[in-house]
């Protein structure tokens, strides 16, 4: 984690409410740092239903590896995450780390291990020396509390440089339901099927087929609509949980996709993953920007993410966008790089409100004087229409700065 604090970091945290028999517990295990809590330990109620998704890397973490060998069990009890360190590119010392965290957390816990979701985060390919702090794991499931979200947040921190946390509240069957989350993620960021690492808890009734869906679904605008680096991390994952403790205020149970009732759900909980995304990109490492790519008249929708992740993602447009500079050059290259439908003579394309090319040329009332006064501000709309269909998408991104260099050069120093 940074000293300094992301200029677009949030100026007030959420007031997170506590979830009824969801205990949380931090501490210091010296995975990371010293004096920097590390380790994060969450329990929930016996029936709690589980779905999650992860990184589609060929080189998954060892913790990843855990969760998915455990979701299609559809319960859960014990969450464990550790911060400091991936357990990636670890071999069978990475596995063995995993078996011990998971019996230490059910055994405190009374439960079997296929009911124990790990995470892990940090450096990649140094062992997990988990017999360390097995024992502290067997204290924090004993020792958990309600109201400790905030903690929560902070311990699962690398190079953040401030917490990520959401929380949304909807009424279901006239009661009102909860839904709580928190994230990391500064740099390796370009998720695919999930982020670094997130957890979000709801007090509904949900199945854990029905979790899966929204979860399956809801990544596709949120977590894999932002991009930092183009780097997509061994260790990316999201876990939803919901524990129905709901039920005693008469909350019926959602197990079916088509229940009308899912409805409202399913917006505020698309609302929460899209709240935690933009707090991970707005923290992205030595961001001093935050980019909106919006690209629309492609081909298809699925063309227009890739043309909009080509621009996302190119290193002399994120620069451009840190010099302050509306090079509009650059988002010509990126475009024509992607890969995908584009027709030169059909591209238009705008910063915020500014035209600054359009049918193929510099537009006739480009004034560099006011796009370049626009270019000052902290937040950044860029618009590309193609010309060609009905196909939109939008990303999001930050510039790229001296800082991300400076922070990843010296990343394991």
């Amino acid at each position: 984690m940074s000293d300094a604090i992301s200029p677009l970091a949030p100026k007030n945290y959420p007031s997170m409410p506590a979830l009824e028999d969801v205990t949380i517990a931090t501490a210091m295990a010296g995975i990371k740092a010293r004096g920097r809590t590390d380790l994060l330990v969450m329990t929930f109620p016996a029936g709690t239903a589980v779905a999650g998704v992860f990184t589609k890397s060929k080189c998954p973490s060892a913790a990843v590896d855990y969760c998915r060998q455990n979701l299609p069990g559809g319960q859960a009890r014990v969450l464990v995450v550790n911060a400091g360190n991936a357990n990636a590119f670890t071999g069978k010392k990475g596995r063995e780390a995993t078996g011990i965290t998971a019996r230490a957390a059910a055994d405190a816990a009374g439960c079997g291990t296929g009911d124990v979701y790990l995470a892990s985060t940090g450096v990649i390919g140094e062992p997990l020396n988990a017999a360390a702090f097995a024992p502290l794991v067997s204290q924090m499931v004993k020792t958990a509390n309600v109201d400790n979200w905030s903690a929560a947040a902070r311990a699962i921190m690398t190079t953040d440089t401030h917490p990520k946390m959401a929380t949304a509240r909807v009424v279901i069957d006239g009661a009102a339901v909860t839904i709580n989350g928190i994230a990391k993620g500064s740099g390796m960021i370009a998720p695919d099927m999930a982020t670094m690492l997130s957890f979000i808890v709801t007090d509904a009734p949900v199945s854990a087929s029905v979790l899966q869906d929204m979860i399956a679904k809801g990544v596709g605008k949120s977590f894999n609509a932002i991009t930092v680096d183009s780097d997509t991390s061994t260790s990316d994952t999201v876990l939803v949980f919901a524990t129905g403790t709901a039920r005693k205020k008469n909350v019926r149970d959602i197990t079916d996709i088509r229940d009308r009732r899912l409805g409202k759900l399913r917006r505020a909980f698309n609302r929460l993953l899209k709240e935690l995304a933009m707090l991970v990109v707005r923290d992205g490492e030595g961001a001093r920007k935050l980019v909106e790519v919006a690209v629309t008249g492609a081909k298809s929708s699925r063309s227009a993410k890739k043309i909009a992740l080509s621009v996302a993602n190119s290193p002399l447009f994120k620069t451009a966008i840190a010099g302050e500079d509306a090079n509009w050059g650059r988002v010509v290259m990126a475009v024509g790089k992607a890969g995908e439908p584009a027709d030169r003579d059909r591209l238009s394309i705008s910063f915020g409100d500014h035209l600054v090319a359009q049918n193929g040329e510099r537009s006739g009332d480009y004034s560099e004087q006011k796009v370049s006064e626009y270019m000052k501000r902290d937040e950044i709309k860029v618009g590309i229409d193609m010309g060609m269909g009905p196909g939109r998408a939008t990303v999001w991104t930050c510039d790229l700065t001296k800082e991300y260099v400076a922070i990843n050069g010296d990343y394991r120093s």
